[in-house]
């Protein structure tokens, strides 16, 4: 198992290094997280919704995602509420004191626990290793009541643990003794090793202290790792706030706004990645009613509709959508985002929060209700639009059901499971407004060339196939692990479990 001294400390990317690394030795391994908090999922072949890092370590391990590698997903709502989605489907909404709390703590631990060991204990009996991850940090005292993410998962299927710690955040050291110190003596003994993640610079200048370290603890550091610029890898939930540059003398600006719930921004990267692309993530307006030049809008997922909706309208992102419109600018809505720019959103069943309906941006006529029956679908087809075709694929996830309130032009021409054939999304009248539930749409360059091609671009830089730029860093970070880590150590760490 990879625990981590805090989140993002670099528990996901090291997990699928090592998938990536025993997978090309002919080991069967299969990556394991028992319990996820994310708002960046996947669904799987089996049709059922994990998160996106265990569909990324899934390719890493050569294998298509499945339940089972992420029985318990929690996905955010708000500050203190979640969906709960175990082993792949969605059970119900919840307060984290319902979760969590002292009163439901013991019959939810149960019911919860019985599922993840069911998932793990199956991925056992098919596989030659199982890589566990860790959630967040197994330091939090004010969570080991009831863990069933980290030591808690630990020590009830026995399994040794290395820790990995962020050195690029500073403090590394502290990170590691101090989360020691919180653990328990059966705890502190589970711990095989230490990894250091994200060192630049000289480590001869660094060995004092990872000989001191391992004094004081009694535990070798396992290695320490690079800090690996570049990586194209989906991320789990941080969104990187930074724009991406283009070289180009005109590249195409591309705005995309982020609500406080935005999910499978993971849509985006692959215009990280575009040499003739310009991305500007916006978080907030510093100026009301303000955005800054853009070529295209992109409206992004969300795990809350009405909510974020609501929130862009006090950023004064309505008002700034029209005027970029007014001026030949094109927008684009995906999945949440197609939702807020039909007439309205409904939710009856307060599904999303408190029930009830809100007014739309109005720019495509449609209206969307959330229903408790969320749809789960990998899907391929072809897309129609600039005066070309290309063929498309992605996935589906959302509750809502969208109906058409007038004839439109459906760009995408989508085949599903069983070989159904559907219209999906929608293009305004004046060409300028587009929207799917399709996730994943950038991800395949011809769609991603047709679809920047609608919104402008002057570069005749194609799009990267951003599943080849996945592939090669994943062979890049295993060929990292195989050189900086002592792998006779880590073996020996996982012939004990």
């Amino acid at each position: 198992m990879v625990q981590g001294t805090a989140s993002d400390a670099g528990k996901t990317t090291l997990v699928a290094g090592l998938g990536r690394l025993f997978a090309r030795r002919g080991i069967r391994v299969a990556p394991f997280k028992p319990q996820n908090m994310a708002l960046n999922s996947a669904v799987t072949v089996d049709g059922g919704e994990i998160g996106r890092s265990q569909a990324l370590q899934a390719a890493a391990c050569l294998l298509p995602p499945q339940i089972d590698f992420n029985p318990l997903l929690l996905k955010p709502e708000s500050d203190t509420r979640a969906q709960v989605i175990l082993q792949g489907r969605a059970l119900s909404s919840v307060e984290a004191s319902e979760l969590f709390g002292p009163d439901s703590l013991n019959k939810n631990k149960a019911r919860l626990f019985a599922a993840i060991l069911d998932s793990y204990r199956r991925l056992c009996g098919q596989h030659q290793l199982v890589l566990v991850e860790g959630a967040g940090s197994p330091a939090e005292i004010n969570l080991r009541q009831g863990d069933i993410a980290n030591m808690g998962f630990a020590e009830e299927v026995d399994c040794p643990v290395i820790l990995v710690a962020d050195i690029d955040k500073g403090g590394v050291f502290a990170q590691l003794v101090g989360t020691l110190a919180l653990l328990s003596e059966s705890e502190r003994a589970r711990i095989k090793g230490f990894v250091i993640n994200r060192f630049r610079g000289d480590l001869r200048l660094l060995q004092d202290g990872l000989s001191m370290l391992e004094r004081l603890t009694g535990k070798p550091v396992l290695g320490v790792l690079p800090y690996l610029t570049d990586l194209r890898l989906d991320a789990e939930d941080a969104i990187m706030r930074t724009a991406s540059r283009s070289a180009e003398a005109e590249p195409l600006r591309v705005l995309a706004l982020v609500p406080p719930r935005i999910s499978n921004h993971t849509d985006l990267e692959p215009l990280r990645a575009h040499p003739g692309v310009e991305l500007t993530l916006v978080h907030s307006s510093e100026e009301p009613g303000r955005l800054p030049p853009a070529d295209l809008i992109i409206l992004p997922g969300s795990k809350a509709v009405r909510a974020d909706l609501a929130w862009l309208r006090r950023q004064g992102w309505d008002q700034a959508l029209a005027r970029h419109l007014r001026y030949g600018g094109k927008v684009l809505g995906i999945c949440g985002g197609y939702q807020m720019l039909g007439q309205r959103v409904r939710d009856p069943l307060g599904l999303e929060g408190e029930a009830g309906e809100s007014r739309g941006l109005g720019y495509l006529p449609l209206e969307t209700e959330l229903k408790d029956h969320k749809q789960l679908r990998n899907v391929s087809g072809t897309l129609r639009l600039a005066g070309g075709r290309a063929p498309v694929r992605g996935y589906e996830i959302h509750c809502g059901e969208s109906r058409l309130l007038a004839p439109g032009e459906r760009p995408f021409e989508l085949v599903r499971a069983g070989g159904e054939t559907a219209a999906d999304g929608l293009l305004s009248d004046d060409g300028q407004v587009l929207g799917t539930y399709l996730h994943g749409l950038f991800d395949h360059p011809e769609a991603c060339d047709r679809l920047l091609a609608w919104a402008g671009i002057q570069s005749g830089r194609q799009a990267p196939d951003w599943d080849a730029l996945r592939e090669r860093s994943l062979e890049r970070l295993a060929d990292t692990l195989e050189q900086h880590l002592n792998l006779e150590l880590l073996l020996a760490s996982i012939q004990q479990g």
